[in-house]
């Protein structure tokens, strides 16, 4: 028996490889067991947003429980990630995870490694999948989280990880410790007048689409290498459920891919906060209905999207002159619908009253959505999803939304300036595009490190142009399949690769100007554009 012929034209034949490898190597099945998710702090502290998971379980509950003590002493924590709380400048969580349970966990911080007096106790949400879902092991998993808060604008910290036996601030221990850096102040001014101080250039990156794998160790080392402020990760995050469709009956899924994934991507989580959006593959449908119980254990980003408990990877910040939002696309897919409607329609109706406030503010310049399912792409695995252009692209165009970043394809492939459907400006590598009244450029980022898919028409890229006048795709509708002919396809680019975002504030009479690159997994430049916009 092969790959399930709906499921198999939205893979490639490397996923089919390996999802039938899952399937027939591993002679289990889904008992009548739950995956719980649940919370500890000290062996006692449940916190509200979790214990709801653990009783929104969509199979019978089964309770679990770890009573046996270690060694702290014989325990490292790993897997360190960051992310931003609702306002970068004075808020972050410092996520980790151990191996066994442990007594007391905490985290020091500090403005140097020799002076970390300040301890602040650390929440533990355990994960624990029994074998038998998917192709997992019996495996509890302990993800620890302390979340920062009244922090300065514009500072380094230092800071360890720790817990009963196991001190950061000992000396032996000292080459545990990482640092952050929040986000810069406001200025009193945006150009520096009236004694204000000019805002700062930055550089963030994106990706999506990454798993575990040697490609994405070769794009998180460079990454690291960009220093930028921030990491913005545009779902399919590790690949856990490797079918990603969002239901128990996935096959492959295997919670521990996730140990994996953290300690992989810590060389660059750990001092880069690293902001996911949720794709169809990181809907784990055994830990609850909306198949997101596992990531509340993973992850604590801002709370500020419209729905918490369905929606969690719904949030915006602000960092410098930039916003960023970021959408779960899953809540509007037609074509993987396990959570279609799952917001009922709350999700658009923030997103909108987000752009409407970020246009209205006087410190952002920029604004920029990413997610998973692509607005605009020609791959010939999943092409584009028309629940996104149904519900959010007339909102991205009457707002002028800056830049908008996809994964899901595995692939590059850039748009040029598009508005009503159309191309209103072709935007040649090294061009320039001005959203105010020009349209929007999209980008699909998804070759962070998985199985590679394919174009119909010949790879176009810097140094390598190839311009055609049109190219054969389709669009994923609630009716099916629906083939299309589009002559937006600008940039397309089959090898490992990420986005780098180059962000510079107008000078005096000047533009603002967003300077995107694509870089390749070899560090060679694929593509180059620049957003442009007038001085507020």
């Amino acid at each position: 028996m092969g790959v399930p012929e709906q499921l198999a034209e939205r893979m490639s034949m490397a996923e089919q490889h390996e999802y039938l490898r899952a399937k027939f190597s591993r002679r289990t099945m889904i008992r009548s067991g739950a995956v719980t998710v649940g919370a500890v702090a000290g062996g006692a502290f449940v916190p509200g947003a979790v214990a709801q998971a653990a009783t929104r379980t969509s199979v019978p509950t089964q309770t679990y429980t770890r009573t046996e003590k270690v060694n702290g002493a014989l325990v490292a924590p790993f897997g360190r990630h960051l992310a931003w709380g609702n306002d970068p400048r004075t808020e972050i969580t410092v996520s980790w995870q151990v191996p066994v349970a442990v007594q007391k966990p905490f985290i020091r911080i500090g403005a140097h490694p020799w002076d970390l007096s300040r301890k602040i106790e650390a929440e533990v949400r355990t994960l624990y999948t029994p074998a038998g879902v998917g192709a997992s092991g019996d495996h509890t998993q302990y993800y620890l989280h302390a979340k920062l808060t009244h922090l300065r604008p514009g500072k380094t910290y230092y800071y360890g990880v720790g817990h009963a036996g196991f001190d950061p601030a000992e000396a032996h221990l000292l080459g545990t410790l990482g640092t952050f850096t929040t986000a810069p102040d406001l200025p009193h001014s945006r150009l520096g007048s009236s004694g204000g101080t000019p805002m700062k250039p930055f550089t963030f990156t994106a990706f999506g689409d990454e798993g575990v794998s040697y490609h994405a160790l070769a794009n998180n080392s460079l990454l690291l290498g960009q220093n930028p402020a921030f990491h913005l990760h545009a779902g399919d995050i590790a690949y856990g459920d490797p079918a990603g469709q969002g239901k128990t009956t996935d096959t492959g899924f295997d919670s521990r891919v996730w140990d994996q994934f953290l300690a992989q991507t810590e060389s660059v989580a750990k001092s880069v906060p690293w902001m996911p959006a949720y794709g169809n593959h990181d809907m784990e449908a055994w830990y609850s209905p909306n198949g997101y119980g596992g990531e509340d254990a993973r992850w604590n980003l801002p709370d500020n999207g419209p729905d918490k408990k369905n929606l969690p990877g719904v949030y915006s910040f602000v960092y410098g002159n930039t916003a960023v939002i970021s959408l779960d696309a899953n809540d509007i897919s037609f074509e993987i619908p396990a959570n279609l409607g799952i917001s009922g329609g709350t999700q658009t109706k923030w997103l909108e009253a987000q752009l409407k406030k970020f246009r209205a503010s006087k410190h952002v310049d920029f604004v920029v959505v990413f997610f998973h399912h692509c607005a605009y792409c020609t791959s010939t695995a999943h092409a584009s999803e028309g629940g996104v252009r149904q519900e959010w692209v007339p909102l991205f165009e009457k707002y002028s939304v800056d830049l908008v970043i996809n994964g899901h394809n595995h692939q590059y492939e850039r748009t040029d300036v598009i508005k009503g459907g159309a191309v209103t400006k072709k935007l040649p590598i090294g061009g320039t595009a001005y959203p105010e009244t020009e349209g929007v450029v999209y980008v699909t980022a998804g070759a962070a490190g998985r199985s590679l898919y394919a174009f119909t028409a010949p790879l176009s890229y810097e140094g390598h142009e190839n311009e055609v006048d049109s190219v054969a795709s389709f669009i994923n509708t609630k009716d099916g399949k629906v083939n299309e002919t589009v002559t937006w396809s600008r940039v397309r680019y089959l090898d490992y690769s990420f986005l780098r975002v180059d962000v510079t504030p107008a000078a005096k009479g000047r533009h603002a100007t967003l300077t995107v690159r694509g870089i390749a997994e070899t560090g060679e430049e694929v593509d180059r554009f620049t957003v442009a916009r007038r001085a507020r």
